[in-house]
């Protein structure tokens, strides 16, 4: 072949890896686009700021209540409560220092009192609330009800409330149902599920858990047909894959307990396929150990 075909064909060769590079390329680019995409339009949804209750009275009390943790194993959720006057209870407009003394009951799992003082601003309560028809075996699939109420008085006298919401718990979406509602007794309905970062990350680890089960299971199929004996590496990785599991599990987010819906999914099974892959490979290998040894021993004996 003369210089200048082989100098031809190198560079048709090189011009057909190129697309394949620019692909990676464009695909890696792609996936990280779409990923800030997803964090963008899930920040943003999780920043929104509900409000309940519009009071047409004079003087009212706005509530600004933030969820801030929810906590399944004890099946409540936290709420922390501003209380912010408004009309003559203000000291001034825009301001959060109360004029008069006012009592605001909050009513859930328990029932919790608190005053405000005149000249002062109102002290931040945290409510906590209880968690209804979910259980946290569902995971990632739970879902929860959550109701909470407040009443607040001023020397006997009623006083319009209005809810201002927003969200801050790291693992659930917890967003006001259409039942929510304001005026002389305001009362917070709301609907509590896994954030959308939690679904992709569980659904990551039962397909990681399904792919190192088969994994292992597939290194013991080629191991048996060979009729190897111990080897070692492949053992101690199929040994290292059965304890990894375990803490992938553990890190799941949220905590969910043991017997959830990911462990029949796959937890359970991978831990089965791969403990039985290892046991199987192991007994095989010593049979095929003792055979070697065995005809070893016979040959030498002569």
């Amino acid at each position: 072949m003369s210089p200048l075909r082989r100098v031809t064909r190198a560079a048709t060769q090189r011009s057909r890896r190129l697309p394949r590079w620019l692909l990676v390329v464009v695909l890696v680019l792609a996936l990280c686009g779409a990923g800030i995409g997803l964090y963008l339009n899930e920040r943003n949804s999780r920043q929104q700021v509900s409000v309940v209750g519009n009071p047409q009275a004079e003087d009212w009390i706005e509530l600004d209540v933030t969820a801030q943790g929810v906590d399944t194993s004890a099946l409540e959720v936290s709420f922390s409560v501003l209380a912010i006057p408004h009309g003559s209870l203000a000291e001034s407009p825009d301001s959060l220092v109360f004029t008069r003394e006012v009592e605001i009951t909050a009513g859930s799992l328990t029932t919790s009192t608190f005053h405000t003082t005149a000249g002062d601003v109102a002290p931040l309560q945290v409510v906590t609330a209880g968690l209804y028809n979910g259980t946290p075996t569902d995971y990632p699939f739970d879902h929860y009800d959550i109701s909470v109420g407040w009443i607040a008085t001023d020397h006997g006298k009623t006083v319009p409330l209005s809810l201002t919401y927003t969200d801050s718990d790291p693992f659930f979406l917890v967003r006001p149902t259409k039942q929510a509602s304001g005026g002389s007794f305001a009362r917070l309905e709301a609907r509590a599920g896994r954030t959308r970062a939690t679904f992709i990350l569980a659904w990551f680890m039962i397909a990681a858990m399904w792919a190192l089960a088969l994994a292992v299971l597939g290194g013991a199929e080629v191991l048996a047909r060979r009729r190897s004996g111990l080897v070692w590496p492949a053992l101690g990785w199929m040994a290292a894959t059965l304890f990894a599991l375990v803490g992938l599990r553990n890190a799941a987010p949220g905590s969910p307990p043991i017997g959830s819906l990911m462990d029949y999914v796959a937890f359970f099974w991978a831990e089965g396929i791969i403990a039985a892959s290892l046991a199987v490979t192991v007994a095989l290998a010593i049979r095929n150990e003792r055979r070697d040894l065995a005809a070893t021993g016979s040959d030498a004996a002569p």
